[in-house]
């Protein structure tokens, strides 16, 4: 009998050990490092690619990066009080406390992949694995830009105030940086609508990151495997609200948006209008900015997705 109290002893003995070393490593070890190796790029930064450039960062980039002064200087990212605080980093061309010192290729490398010019991760949340390099080398044009939004701010970033779920959940459950592309990434040809509109809903707009179930259960890379594609119920908060569920935008004729036309898609994606003449959600900015092309383009994808019912329930506008 002794024996047996003996042994039952060691193994809790050794399991409270390994439960007090694991909560040590989380709340005390160091966050996740990772090696650059950041392509040997230089973008020429043409019209074309500081107007598209443009309309990228300060319609998607902008959302999360603009701070108080009115630059990219970053702002509060994530406050939520069981995982921590994340605040945006600063993007402006200031070569200390922005991206001034980043080479073409440590940026692309870093939005490709998250993982920043220190070998830091920036997080899942800073990554466009399928957006075109041309695409990517419009963005980067702009943030070299002359643009007064990109212009150097003396802000520094804050770091990440994680509690310990929040450590606990970087450290090991978070998905892992990308690996940069090994083959160049191209965008349809416009003229190919349903091709196209996927591009831009998964791949340069990303709508289905917000309009899936969940960002923890989305597939980065191959987007069709995200848990409720496009069926919507992602709790989506911003800076100065509370988040509520995205919309279900597959063509469920009951639950999604089967049953309305295009022009009512259009003036709901570009003018926050819904069909009944009610404001879309505060979370869900008007993306003006979007050309006839691309919201036909996005209608005729969307259009291809299965439908899935999935009552979302609508929340009352805040101001």
């Amino acid at each position: 009998m002794k024996k047996v109290l003996k042994i039952i002893g060691y193994t809790l003995g050794s399991l409270l050990a390994f439960v007090l070393l694991f909560a040590a490593w989380v709340q005390l070890g160091p966050m996740p490092g990772y090696e650059v190796k950041a392509p040997d790029l230089k973008i020429e930064p043409d019209s074309a690619r500081l107007a598209e450039g443009r309309r990228i960062v300060l319609t998607d980039c902008a959302h999360c990066h603009r701070g108080a002064d009115g630059k990219l200087s970053g702002e509060v990212f994530m406050d939520d009080p069981a995982f921590g605080k994340i605040w945006s980093a600063n993007i402006t061309q200031h070569p200390e406390a922005g991206i001034g010192k980043y080479t073409d290729g440590e940026l692309a490398h870093l939005l490709r992949t998250g993982i920043k010019r220190d070998g830091s991760y920036a997080g899942p949340w800073m990554t466009f694995p399928l957006m075109a390099d041309e695409d990517v080398a419009s963005v980067i044009a702009f943030l070299r830009s002359d643009a007064p939004e990109v212009q150097p701010s003396e802000r520094r970033s804050r770091p990440m105030e994680l509690s310990f779920i929040g450590k606990m959940v970087f450290k090991n459950f978070l998905p892992k940086p990308f690996d940069y592309p090994s083959k160049p990434i191209v965008a349809p040809a416009p003229s190919d609508k349903v091709a196209y509109g996927r591009y831009l809903a998964t791949g340069k707009w990303e709508c289905f990151r917000c309009h899936s179930a969940n960002f923890e259960t989305n597939n980065e890379l191959e987007p069709e495997k995200s848990v409720g594609y496009f069926a919507g119920g992602n709790p989506v908060g911003d800076k100065a609200n509370p988040a509520v569920p995205s919309a279900n935008i597959t063509p469920d004729k009951e639950t999604g948006i089967g049953a309305w036309t295009e022009e009512q898609f259009s003036n709901a994606v570009r003018f926050g209008k819904r069909p009944d003449g009610q404001p879309l959600s505060h979370v869900m900015p008007p993306f003006a900015v979007l050309s006839d092309e691309e919201v036909s383009a996005l209608w005729a994808y969307l259009q291809t997705v299965p439908p899935i019912k999935n009552a979302v329930q609508r929340t009352p506008i805040q101001h």
